[in-house]
């Protein structure tokens, strides 16, 4: 069995060799000054569709192909089963999260269970266009109220969480609603559960197209949302 480290930072990709090649640079700096033993690991498609494996490599980060299904959700939980840190950083590939931030979750973890980086608190912001935004807010606002979720951004993926919390969850969902199961499912599981926010700016994706889908974004959020709440 593989040594556990400090800290797992798991970047799910699709088709995002561009921004990687910016990206791992920084988030290798920023690692080495905080677990020199730690990883980072790129779970990209079942099959590749572009060089991420060859930046992967290049950058001397884990290469893995995504199991089950070239889904989000299916990124999310290879990338929990192969982490080996005690605490476990999930963030954007498309350089929306500045690899930098990584230091001010790290810095919290003693305050909380999971540390979110919080576009909806205090001094938290986004890039995102004003319609993408009021849907953001609905989506967290609504997630927060139904599911008792005490915290204003639920859906941001940029998060920290300790490695054996997640470990313990069964995650069904395929799409980027998996964000939100996630949360639910460790608060169900952890009734004393301590949530973080810190403010964060929201940037836009650098390079390419973003994979989302909106009205699958929002049919699967609906239906997701009903499956929590009224679900086993």
């Amino acid at each position: 069995m593989a040594a556990k480290v400090t800290l797992s930072i798991i970047l799910p990709a699709y088709m995002e060799e561009e921004n990687l090649r910016q990206l791992l640079p920084r988030v290798s700096a920023v690692l080495s000054g905080i677990d020199p033993d730690g990883e980072i690991i790129v779970v990209d498609t079942l099959t590749p569709l572009d060089n991420t494996e060859e930046v992967s490599r290049k950058y001397g980060v884990r290469y893995l192909n995504r199991r089950g299904g070239n889904f989000f959700g299916d990124a999310v939980r290879t990338g929990i089963a192969e982490a080996r840190g005690e605490y476990v950083i999930f963030m954007d590939a498309d350089g929306s999260h500045p690899p930098e931030f990584i230091r001010e979750l790290w810095r919290e973890r003693g305050n909380g269970d999971v540390v979110i980086a919080s576009r909806y608190i205090k001094g938290g912001a986004t890039d995102n266009s004003r319609l993408l935004v009021l849907m953001s807010h609905i989506v967290n606002l609504v997630y927060s109220v139904v599911l008792g979720l005490k915290c204003k951004d639920v859906s941001n993926s940029f998060k920290l969480y300790r490695g054996a919390m997640l470990k313990e969850l069964t995650l069904g969902c395929k799409n980027f609603d998996i964000v939100e199961e996630i949360l639910f499912k460790i608060k169900r599981k952890n009734r004393d559960l301590r949530i973080k926010e810190l403010p964060f700016s929201f940037k836009k994706r650098m390079f390419g197209t973003t994979k989302r889908n909106l009205f699958v974004f929002i049919f699967s959020f609906v239906v997701t949302l009903l499956k929590l709440r009224f679900g086993k």
